[in-house]
This record gives C-alpha cells, structure tokens and sequence, in this order.
C-alpha cells in the first residue's frame, strides 16, 4: 500500500480491528453490485470510496428524470446514459484506484452463476423479487455472501447472508414467488430513505470483506422513517426452504 493510498483511507485504518490489514483485504476483494439505482447509488459510492479493489456494476436501465429524487449516482446531464455507465463516470471521479466494469445486459439465471463466481461478495440492490431470487439463488450455489435491501414508502429492510449451509437464505425470509410486490414507481419511495438503508448495506459488505465487527447474518432490520424507529427480527435457516432447506 502506496503513502496515497495509507493517506487516502487514513480515517479508517485507525479503526479498532480494522487497521492497514482490513484496508489491504478490502483492496483485494471483487464486489458485484445489482442495481445502479436508489438503494445502489449509496452502496457503489462508499465502496468505491472504501477502496474496495473491483466493483461489477450491474444495471440495465437507462437514467431518467423520475430517478434523480433519490438516485444521487447520477446527474441531469447523464439522462438517456446507461446507468453504469453514469456510475462509472461518478465513481472514477470518486475514487480512480477502483476497477470498474460495466454490466450492461439484463441479468439472467444463466448469467449469474459466471458473474458471482468471479466475486467476493454481492450487493443486491435491485427492486423486484424476479431479481432478488435469482441472485440469492446464485449466491447460494456459489456460497457468496449477500448483503440484501430493499426500501418503499417510508419502510425499509436490511439483512445479510453468509452463503453458508446451515444459514437463512433470501427466500428463507420471502417463501412466495413474490407477485404482489409493490413498486416504487406506484406507491412512492422518500428519497433519502434509500440512502439510509444504502448506506447500511455497504457498511455490510465492508464488515464481511474486512473482517470488522460482526454481520446481520440471520438478523433482519426494519425501518419506519416515518416515526424513525427500528425493529431487529432474527432470521431463522427454514428447513423447506427451495433454495438452502434440507428439501431443496
């Protein structure tokens, strides 16, 4: 580690047990983040800041002008740009030491397997359940720690998934195929709520790639911004689980 990069992350390195050791591990570690939006803007901005060493950048959407109330990755002069894209433009000003790719075509299940098994850890960031499940699924085959969010209205969840037999998966905690999910694009999303929940899921991933603390494996938190209060749940592993249950 160069004197640029011992200055650069200086703040973090002083950490109780984090220190050069957690900086260099961050540095090594390979990150696929699933959705450039609401809740990924926050994740790939404090990754790319941490000094994680590789981002995938998944997202197959174009910005648009409906995204920039909470979408702070992007900017108005990027409308029309592919969302990677603009994240790539972001996160080199950010910080140029991290190696970004762009991921451009929609994820399918075929594909997913390839992408999680070239990565340490997946952020979802995405905003429907057809997503969610295919990434769990992958990162679960693969054992690929998750680091899962989800945010609409003013209610917004965080939790974390070791990958591990024996653990929760995603669909431990959601057993339906999810059709009547909501969106946010019909029943609203406060902007800032998604930073929050953003902001935990990176804190998240760099926990689990440093070594720091301890992870949300098998706890799940719950906000309601609306009187700002939290919930914590424990996630039990559900043996008939499709995906990680004794049955699967």
């Amino acid at each position: 580690m160069n004197d640029q990069e011992l200055l650069r992350y200086s703040r973090q390195i002083l950490l109780p047990g984090f220190g050069v050791e957690g900086q260099a591990r961050l540095k090594a570690a390979r990150v696929l983040i699933v959705g450039l939006g609401g809740l990924g803007s926050p994740v790939a901005m404090y990754l790319a800041a941490a000094g994680v060493g590789r981002l995938l950048l998944a997202d197959f959407d174009a910005v648009d002008l409906s995204n920039l109330q909470r979408q702070i990755l992007h900017t108005t002069d990027r409308i029309g740009l592919p969302k990677a894209d603009s994240a790539i433009r972001a996160l080199r000003a950010l910080n140029p030491e991290v190696e970004l790719i762009a991921i451009k075509p929609s994820l399918t299940e075929g594909r997913l397997p390839e992408l999680v098994g070239q990565v340490d850890l997946v952020v979802d960031a995405s905003d429907n359940f057809t997503t969610r499940f295919a990434v769990n699924a992958a990162c679960f085959a693969a054992r690929v720690p998750l680091v899962s969010g989800a945010a609409i209205r003013l209610e917004g969840q965080v939790t974390a998934f070791s990958g591990q037999p024996g653990g929760p998966c995603y669909r431990c905690l959601y057993p339906d195929d999810g059709s009547q999910e909501e969106t946010c694009s019909t029943t609203g999303v406060l902007a800032p709520l998604v930073g929050i929940i953003g902001s935990i899921q990176a804190t998240e991933a760099i926990k689990i790639l440093s070594g720091l603390g301890t992870p949300l494996f098998g706890r799940l938190l719950l906000l309601d911004a609306a009187g700002m209060e939290w919930r914590r749940l424990r996630l039990p592993a559900d043996p008939a689980c499709p995906v990680c249950g004794l049955t699967a």
